[in-house]
């Protein structure tokens, strides 16, 4: 890990995960900006609201016809960053930030709280991940350091405190055989997505490893950062930094997530 993640441009943290937790880790442990990664925190918790009862993943939100769980599995047809229709509900895959926003103002409506109150207490005081934070919108506004991003894989891998059924529906796929766009990689079909968890599939190019099961799951972001977790392997791997995603991170991502699992099994 250390060789690879020399070769990074700028500094960055990456901590590898097993059942047990923490199995090796380098680089920096300060707060970086996830992006995209804060889509995970915000279906948990919004996930976490259904559970409860508060909401239901068929509630109608969004444009007519569609619900929480199209907005989650971005199929609700809104455009990336507007409320505009782009499609019918359940018709293409189309990633949009504007959609996890509407979900989330959908439960600060059912609540009378701002969403990022609900972040923390739901999700990030639970799994003990005190120095990250929500300040901003719910779809690429979240920060904090990789120690905090490792226990919140930990999580999705061996989960303790959250549902591990409510853990498993975040990470399988939501109206399969959808196609779409998946962001820095291109048209996929299928372009696999959970509830506001990405599956990897069968994807290629993709942003983990060739030897990433197809039940991989997990999210990148655009200011750097990575989480997947692969449930066959019982292994995940996170990463920030304060360089953002390009196409350096399109070729080290994946030769690292490559090093990682066979390090793995030849040690397993």
């Amino acid at each position: 890990m250390d060789e690879e993640v020399g070769g990074w441009p700028g500094a960055a943290g990456v901590a590898v995960v097993g059942p047990s937790g923490v199995l090796a880790a380098t680089g920096a442990d300060e707060p970086y900006p996830w992006a995209s990664v804060t889509k995970i925190l915000s279906a948990l918790t919004i996930l976490l609201a259904c559970a409860d009862g508060v909401l239901d993943l068929d509630d109608p939100a969004g444009p007519p016809g569609a619900t929480l769980r199209h907005l989650l599995g971005h199929t609700s047809g809104l455009a990336f960053d507007a409320d505009r229709t782009l499609a019918p509900p359940g018709k293409r895959r189309i990633y949009s930030n504007r959609g996890i926003e509407v979900a989330a103002e959908v439960l600060e409506k059912h609540t009378g709280r701002p969403f990022a109150d609900l972040v923390t207490q739901h999700v990030l005081v639970p799994l003990g991940m005190t120095r990250s934070r929500l300040d901003g919108s719910p779809a690429r506004d979240g920060s904090g350091p990789v120690s905090d991003l490792a226990l919140l894989a930990h999580e999705l891998l061996v989960p303790r405190v959250l549902d591990p059924a409510l853990v498993a529906l975040a990470g399988t796929t939501s109206y399969a055989g959808t196609a779409g766009v998946l962001p820095g990689f291109g048209r996929q079909d299928p372009n696999d997505w959970g509830l506001g968890l990405e599956v990897r599939g069968h994807k290629s190019p993709h942003w983990t490893s060739p030897l990433n099961s197809p039940s991989t799951f997990g999210h990148f972001g655009q200011s750097g950062s990575f989480l997947w977790v692969d449930p066959v392997a019982r292994l995940a791997c996170v990463s920030a930094g304060d360089t953002p995603y390009d196409t350096w991170a399109a070729e080290a991502w994946p030769r690292l997530s490559t090093r990682v699992l066979e390090t793995h099994r030849s040690t397993s």
